[in-house]
C-alpha cells in the first residue's frame, strides 16, 4: 500500500512538473490591433513569436550624371524608343508563350498549323496596325528586347514557326530596311537598355 501511494505521488509530480515545462514553453504572440486582418508568417524567437512577410525587391539606382548635353539628349532619346517598342516584346512574349503551351496540348497536325497560323496572323496584324511606323531605330531595339523577353530571336521564331525559308526571306527583306532579326540582346553591352527597362515600371 505504501509502495502503491509512493508511486502515485511520483506520478502526479512529474505530470506536474510536465504541465509546468509545456506552460513555460507555449510561445507569447503579439497583441492584434483592430486593423491587424493580414496573416502573415511568424518566426519563434526564444518563445516570442515574431510576425514578419516578405517584400518585394527594391533596385536602387544613383542619379545618372551626363557629361554632356548631347549624352543626356541621347539617353532620351534611346529611352523614348524603348519605352515605345517594350510593349510590343512584352506582347511577342506572351503570345508566344501561348502558342506554345497550346501545341504542347495539342497532338494533331492540323490543329497545329492552325494554331501557328492563327499566332503569326495576330503578330501580322499587330505590325500592320502599329510597328510598321516604327523608325529603323525602334526597329533593332525591337528584335534585341524580343529576344530578351522570349529568350531567341526573331529569326528563330520564324524559323520554328513558319520555316526555314521564311525565317530567310524574311531576313533580307529586313535587312533592305536596316533591321536584323539575328539581333540578341546582352544586358553588359545594351546596359543603357537594361538600366531603362528596369526604372520603367513594367515588371512591378
Amino acid at each position: 500500500m505504501k509502495i502503491k501511494g509512493l508511486f502515485l505521488l511520483c506520478f502526479v509530480m512529474i505530470f506536474s512538473i510536465t504541465l509546468k515545462a509545456q506552460e513555460a514553453a507555449a510561445p507569447i504572440f503579439p497583441k492584434k490591433g483592430q486593423n491587424d486582418t493580414i496573416r502573415v508568417a511568424s518566426t519563434n524567437d526564444n518563445g516570442v513569436m515574431i510576425p514578419w512577410m516578405q517584400l518585394q525587391d527594391v533596385t536602387i539606382n544613383a542619379a545618372r550624371l551626363f557629361k554632356s548635353p548631347q549624352e543626356r539628349a541621347a539617353f532620351n532619346r534611346l529611352r523614348y524608343n524603348v519605352l515605345k517598342v517594350m510593349p510590343y516584346a512584352l506582347f511577342a512574349k506572351r503570345r508566344y508563350e501561348q502558342l506554345e503551351r497550346d501545341l504542347a496540348v495539342t497532338a494533331e497536325k492540323k490543329e497545329q498549323k492552325a494554331l501557328v497560323k492563327a499566332c503569326d496572323k495576330e503578330i501580322k496584324d499587330m505590325f500592320n496596325r502599329e510597328i510598321k511606323e516604327l523608325t529603323i531605330t525602334q526597329g533593332q531595339i525591337l528584335t534585341k528586347l524580343i529576344d530578351r523577353e522570349v529568350g531567341r530571336t526573331t529569326y528563330d521564331i520564324v524559323k520554328q514557326t513558319k520555316g526555314g525559308f521564311a525565317a530567310f526571306s524574311y531576313q533580307i527583306v529586313a535587312r533592305v530596311v536596316g533591321h536584323n532579326l539575328k539581333s540578341t540582346y546582352s544586358p553588359s553591352e545594351d546596359r543603357d537598355i537594361e538600366s531603362i527597362i528596369r526604372s520603367s515600371g513594367f515588371y512591378q
